[in-house]
């Protein structure tokens, strides 16, 4: 392998030493730790271990981590009063609801229906748009992940082609508004794209956030080129891979993000960067107020 290695795990680690030095000095000043509230619904393998990642981050940095396991033949209305709850309770200040979500439930409709203020996943419409128009916001984890790790790097986009394959609405489209409000010239490809490797080919960054592993292959990529994995795939061996042919594409590469251990724990960062950047604003206006009384 020639391509440097982007290590998320180590750098989120890195990166959380800040977040509990923030904690600490909270707790000191007499306030109470950010918390932070994941629902899970059903006991699918792969939701359980990402959302035991996240409480083992939780731990790491000092925030109060709550744990809602509710079973998998759950009503979508059930579902709805659960999120509600956590809504309304002043001691959660961010949450998510892990998906995928059974099937019968609109996942659309749940997230819509948590407060914006608090939905640290930054999926809810509200906090899409304030990204759309270059407002501060709960931006979407992943893609926030994505930028810090290329920050953290010294990786700059400014100028640059990026190329970004996937157009959801929680990596592929919020990360594009990112690259280009950072500079980079960016082109959103998908299932629709004529010739997607002559596309791949001209981006000195391309990120692969499609869930169809091996599909950035080699002759895809220019060389030097900075590859980020955003793919997370199980194959019928149990191994979890990306959306990149890692072994080849390393060889050609100039930087590259594994699978597991890139972009994931970034993810997780970001996320916990998102509860406390909530946790802060929804005390603000307790100080204000505090302060106006006496």
């Amino acid at each position: 392998m020639t391509a440097h290695l982007i290590d998320g795990k180590r750098i989120s680690r890195e990166l959380e030493a800040d977040l509990a030095a923030q904690v600490t000095a909270i707790r000191q000043g007499g306030g109470r730790s950010p918390t932070l509230a994941v629902i899970l619904v059903g006991d699918e393998p792969a939701s359980a271990v990402y959302v035991k990642n996240k409480r083992l981050a939780c731990e790491r940095v000092g925030f109060i981590y709550e744990h809602v396991a509710l079973p998998a033949t759950i009503g979508e209305d059930e579902l709805l009063a659960e999120v509600r709850r956590l809504n309304a309770d002043p001691a959660v200040h961010g949450f998510i609801v892990q998906l995928p979500l059974p099937k019968g439930i609109d996942e659309r409709r749940v997230i819509e229906a948590i407060d914006p203020r608090k939905d640290v996943d930054g999926f809810h419409p509200y906090n899409l748009g304030l990204l759309t128009v270059g407002l501060p916001g709960l931006a979407p984890a992943t893609p926030s992940g994505i930028m810090q790790l290329l920050a953290h790097e010294g990786i700059s986009v400014a100028g640059q082609e990026a190329v970004v394959i996937g157009r959801s609405a929680i990596v592929g489209r919020p990360l594009s508004l990112m690259l280009t409000a950072a500079d980079a010239t960016v082109t959103l490809c998908h299932s629709r794209t004529r010739d997607l490797g002559s596309v791949v080919r001209r981006g000195d960054l391309v990120v692969a956030a499609v869930g169809r592993p091996g599909l950035v292959t080699a002759d895809m990529i220019k060389p030097g080129a900075t590859v980020i994995d955003v793919g997370t795939n199980r194959l019928a061996d149990g191994r979890l891979v990306g959306d990149v042919d890692f072994e080849a594409v390393s060889r050609v590469a100039g930087a590259i993000t594994p699978v597991p251990g890139g972009v994931g724990p970034m993810t997780i960062h970001a996320l916990l960067q998102n509860t406390l950047r909530a946790y802060r604003a929804q005390s603000a206006p307790l100080a204000v107020s505090g302060q106006a009384q006496s």
